[in-house]
């Protein structure tokens, strides 16, 4: 496995594998790799690839891995060669709770594996959970901003266009999930079995649950526009002052 994922990381992203901090965001939208590159002044990389990195000068990189289940899966096994200190994953989701508003930042501290990517890598009853301290750590970064965040557990799903289906709405209610997206469960389970500590911090970009809250292109626009600054400014001040503190976060028992 080693062997492979030396050789497929670079394939992938254009980055030698010695050029990756041991502290890494993950993101699926290209215009937070722009932002990054502007925050720190540096280079992309990959831009032909099927993943894009920015490296800063202290050493934390942002991989851009794309859209999907499969795309976490493969990006946390390919990541196993760099051995990160941490991973944290900065994406979107809907948001499924009354009380939840666009523009709102969840803490997950648990997902629901309902991609069936995850199964590649555990049992089902396994749960899908992150990294107690990077959570921390970044609930503190969150708080020394003045901001506010909600906390609860996401539903991972392989099904992309499902807002018109009223069973599966009605479904996702029993769950009690706060929000909804297509990744965190299998990066939770892709890392835990590469033995990589992990988090996500997720920005809630849409209210599917409603027919006036299904995401389309414009809105999507307004929430980048708005909010995706912040949303990345929180997690490269998360990684940066676990880096600087040098507190380890391994005390999780792989």
């Amino acid at each position: 496995k080693e062997e492979i994922v030396t050789n497929w990381l670079p394939r992938y992203t254009d980055t030698p594998v010695e050029a990756f901090g041991k502290y890494i965001l993950l993101t699926n939208f290209i215009s937070y790799v722009h932002d990054f590159a502007r925050m720190e002044n540096a280079e992309i990389r990959g831009l032909q690839r099927p993943m894009q990195t920015v490296t800063s000068a202290d050493g934390i990189t942002l991989v851009n891995f794309g859209m999907g289940s499969p795309n976490a899966a493969t990006v946390c096994d390919l990541l196993s060669v760099v051995r990160p200190e941490a991973v944290l994953f900065l994406g979107k989701c809907g948001g499924l709770k009354e009380e939840v508003r666009v523009g709102d930042f969840i803490l997950p501290i648990a997902a629901v594996r309902a991609e069936g990517t995850s199964d590649s890598y555990f049992p089902p009853e396994i749960p899908a959970l992150p990294s107690f301290q990077l959570q921390k750590a970044v609930s503190h970064t969150i708080v020394a901003n003045s901001l506010k965040y909600h906390t609860g557990t996401i539903f991972t799903t392989n099904r992309r266009v499902w807002e018109h289906d009223a069973e599966f709405k009605a479904y996702l209610r029993r769950t009690r999930c706060i929000g909804i997206d297509m990744e965190t469960a299998t990066l939770f389970i892709a890392s835990f079995a590469n033995r990589i500590s992990h988090g996500a911090f997720l920005l809630v970009s849409d209210i599917p649950m409603t027919p006036e809250g299904v995401k389309t292109d414009q809105s999507d626009i307004a929430v980048t526009e708005e909010y995706a600054a912040l949303h990345l400014k929180i997690g490269v001040e998360s990684l940066r002052e676990l880096k600087n503190s040098g507190e380890s976060l391994r005390y999780l028992v792989f």
